[in-house]
């Protein structure tokens, strides 16, 4: 018995976005580290991209969370 050869099985109506085929599926059909999701509509899985940029944009933008100017020595 191979422990690490055991596939995930999606279940009907969960949506995943693959970001090596470009493409949306329904349940996982590429590994885990291939893709986003699960979404509960194909049609935000499809945004996958979008949301993630949206989020990323948010992170980076956010006062709270950045860090202190490392291009000094000091922390300057």
């Amino acid at each position: 018995m191979a422990l690490f050869k055991k596939r995930t099985v999606g279940k009907p109506g969960e949506w995943y976005y693959c970001l090596e085929h470009k493409k949306v599926e329904e349940g996982p059909e590429c590994p885990a580290q291939n893709r986003f999701g699960p979404y509960t509509s194909r049609e935000a899985a499809q945004h996958a991209m979008d949301t993630a940029r949206d989020r990323n944009l948010d992170w980076d933008t956010d006062p709270k969370w950045h860090d202190e100017d490392r291009s000094s020595p000091s922390g300057d």
